[in-house]
């Protein structure tokens, strides 16, 4: 390592670590909406996650002033199994405070570059340290205060600190830009699904006289059983009728009829979910441990949720071909957490409690959305077996009924909603791509194995 990088004390080279407290009254005093309260759930090392971001008022903002979130804080989880976790916090997710689970760390201006700190303590050598560091002496992981001032980081000179959190911060802005694409994708095939196959509003359209299928501002209250309750389709978060190309609107009926799922459009047949798609129940794949240098990743629940991980179980490569997991494939956990995922994650191995899901008549995107919209009555069956872990049945997929259109009709919706769903399976495989990239650059540019100028270029 050259010799102008030198180590500091975090402690030293920082205006602010600590950490925050729940609000008075615990979960219970969460708002709908309102300030930001960051938690551990938030904070991981591929960046900060929304999910079940909580908020808080005014008021007991005030009582949390002193842990206010500032722009390019970074934060890192001090307790329990998420401990060493650690982010930087999106500007649209403030103002924000956080609890007492996780610390904010402030570096001083011009002394540390927050970006290149949070690159530094997710780094593979900075996490096992801070694991090691958290279990020592304790029933529960934790970092103290303490403990965080006393870090001892290595640092480049700033403009090389900024070199270097540029070079990896590009490949996460691209990956988190991948990301939104994706959730605006989803957004759209969701809110065209619920459209045509749920409210039938080209149908609703055409009956009250409209050939454009364009469903009006306000819809019928009518909806089919099994179906959501009518209402204006929901794309980006905002209200709004799908207009429709005029040879696809041409194709719908103008009229619904009546069937055991209640009223379908004329012309369109229900069938049980199991007899449109294919469901491979996964293998107990501890029969079939690695051979030799060549395994593959089992794919389990946890799979589907953060990807595959050093920690991922491996198994033979000599599988039967139909229990390989692709790229594109669609998984469907039916025990414990029940989820359905487009597989984006490389090549794997399908253990039991999940499904993979294939059709030879009908294309994917409409069995996944199928699947997808069955959820919640999947959910509520699982939750309600409460001496076994949850889990639905073959039955229940039986049980689960979907209406399907004629192929002409279907032909045309496949050619708006396939490019939808091959753009999502392109962005996350490309993200995959990028934060391979980023992962091996990392403990290279941070250690100053590998170089860079301060016009971010490598040297």
């Amino acid at each position: 390592m050259a010799g102008e990088w030198e180590s500091v004390r975090l402690g030293d080279v920082c205006d602010k670590i600590g950490s925050g407290a729940t609000p008075r009254g615990g979960n219970e005093s969460y708002q709908p909406s309102g300030i930001s309260l960051i938690r551990s759930q938030n904070v991981f090392n591929e960046g900060f996650r929304r999910d079940g971001l909580a908020f808080i008022d005014e008021l007991q903002a005030r009582d949390l002033q002193n842990v206010t979130v500032q722009p390019r804080d970074v934060l890192l989880n001090i307790t329990g199994e998420s401990v060493a976790r650690c982010c930087q916090v999106p500007d649209d997710v403030l103002p924000a405070r956080v609890n007492q689970h996780v610390s904010i760390i402030r570096p001083k201006a011009g002394a540390l570059d927050a970006r290149y700190l949070r690159y530094h303590l997710i780094a593979p050598v900075m996490q096992s340290r801070m694991l090691a560091l958290s279990s020592a002496g304790a029933t529960r992981k934790a970092l103290t205060k303490g403990m965080i001032e006393s870090f001892e980081i290595i640092a480049p000179p700033l403009p090389e600190q900024r070199a270097i959190a540029h070079i990896l911060g590009t490949l996460d802005d691209k990956i988190e830009l991948n990301r939104r694409m994706n959730e605006t994708l989803e957004a759209m095939a969701r809110a065209l699904f619920k459209s045509w196959f749920v409210d039938f509003d080209p149908v609703r359209a055409k009956g009250r006289g409209d050939p454009g299928g364009r469903p009006p501002g306000e819809r019928p209250s009518g909806q089919a059983r099994h179906g959501m309750p009518s209402g204006q389709a929901q794309v980006g978060g905002h209200a709004q009728g799908v207009p429709l190309p005029g040879d696809l609107a041409a194709l719908f009926p103008d009229r619904l009829v009546e069937s055991e799922l209640g009223e379908i459009p004329e012309g369109w047949e229900v069938k049980p979910l199991d007899q449109m798609a294919d469901f491979l129940n996964g293998l107990a794949l501890q029969k079939y441990p690695p051979e030799g240098d060549d395994s593959l990743p089992v794919i389990k629940i946890a799979e589907l949720r953060r990807g595959v991980t050093s920690l991922s179980d491996r198994a033979s490569v000599n599988l039967p071909p139909e229990y390989i997991v692709r790229d594109g494939d669609v998984l469907f956990s039916w025990s414990g957490s029940l989820e359905v995922v487009l597989w984006s994650g490389g090549n794997g191995a399908l253990n039991q409690h999940l499904f993979k899901v294939t059709s030879r008549w009908y294309p994917k995107w409409l069995y996944f959305q199928w699947i997808k919209h069955h959820l919640p009555d999947f959910r509520a069956i699982a939750a309600g077996k409460a001496t076994t872990m949850g889990h639905i049945q073959r039955h229940h997929l039986s049980d689960a009924l979907v209406a399907l259109p004629r192929s002409e009709l279907l032909g045309c919706m496949d050619a708006v909603m396939s490019p939808l769903f091959e753009r999502q399976l392109v962005n996350s495989v490309q993200s995959r791509t990028l934060a391979t990239i980023r992962d091996a650059l990392l403990p290279k540019l941070i250690s100053g194995h590998l170089r860079v100028s301060g016009s971010s270029g490598l040297v």
